[in-house]
């Protein structure tokens, strides 16, 4: 595959009067409608007098050819959960996908801890119109489990031959870095489900390493086209990975049957700009159809503190 790029579309720090959206534009998913495209993206507000995030999620409208923005939401697309419940400090990141008359939106939720920064499991909230969403529960849907006992995190939920794949992360163990600092170590895993509801898991990595065994993967996004299913995904070294070299790349892999991966990042047709906004980090790859093309959004560097840009598959 060939990818161009078109350029940052998008960036938070240029809207103003939502304050609960100041900066970030991360982890994008995409709902076409007749003559438009939203876009749902995780955003932030300014850190707290403690110097804490938190973390909403929201969306901007596009034409269908993403050339001109009609319009940002008026408020994140679901209120914070309530005190004490997993998704107390964020509804972060996101995948919005229609099933029969519905739609559904899959989310990681964060909650605050001691010893590591976070705890986080996936939700999921329901809307008519793609809009307004509510949750159908205070709880989550996936959590740590005797076999993935960490977090879960980063689903994209895919539907092939009426049957819905959730792919996700699972950390395998956190580490104190250099500074003292907790860092979670994760890799992409797989689950099937009949009713998007309950979800059966592999319970394996599906995506092998390259960076060796603390490489970090997120992000993946699973998409049929052209006789097999293909993936991409981020990926980073586990420690000392921003600023420098060492941070989140997009990874390729492909697949006959959604289980057994071959990665082959060589052949991704997309990296780092030579400068500006995308030279240092690319990450959160989102891949799409409409009116017969294939887009792909990405976040760029600082984790998509500045926005997320578009490129088309050329071939």
């Amino acid at each position: 595959m060939k990818w161009k790029k078109l350029g940052k579309i998008f960036d938070p720090t240029e809207i103003h009067g939502r304050p609960w959206l100041h900066e970030f534009a991360q982890c994008t998913s995409t709902l076409i409608f007749e003559d438009f495209i939203r876009i749902y993206f995780s955003c932030r507000p300014p850190k707290d007098t403690n110097g804490q995030y938190v973390s909403y999620t929201s969306f901007v409208d596009f034409d269908r050819n993403l050339c001109k923005m009609r319009k940002v939401a008026d408020k994140p697309i679901l209120e914070l959960g309530d005190l004490g419940t997993f998704d107390e400090f964020g509804v972060y990141p996101s995948s919005v996908i229609k099933i029969n008359d519905l739609v559904y939106f899959y989310y990681a939720g964060w909650t605050r801890m001691s010893s590591v920064f976070a705890g986080v499991a996936i939700g999921v909230a329901i809307s008519n119109d793609g809009k307004h969403f509510h949750r159908l529960g205070q709880g989550p849907i996936m959590t740590s489990t005797l076999y993935e006992p960490f977090q879960v995190s980063g689903p994209k939920v895919r539907q092939f031959d009426n049957s819905l794949y959730m792919f996700y992360l699972a950390g395998e163990k956190w580490v104190l870095n250099a500074s003292g600092k907790s860092e979670s170590f994760y890799k992409i895993r797989m689950a099937t489900s009949d009713n998007g509801i309950e979800w059966k898991r592999t319970g394996e990595n599906i995506i092998n390493n390259i960076l060796g065994v603390d490489e970090c993967q997120a992000g993946p996004d699973v998409f049929y086209y052209d006789g097999k299913y293909h993936m991409y995904f981020s990926y980073r070294y586990g420690l000392d990975f921003r600023g420098n070299d060492r941070g989140y790349r997009i990874g390729y892999a492909y697949s006959n049957d959604l289980i057994n991966w071959t990665r082959d990042d060589a052949n991704a047709g997309i990296g780092l700009s030579e400068s500006g906004w995308d030279s240092k980090d690319m990450h959160y790859p989102h891949v799409f159809n409409c009116d017969n093309d294939m887009y792909m959004l990405y976040n760029g560097n600082e984790f998509g503190r500045f926005g997320f840009g578009l490129a088309i598959l050329e071939g």
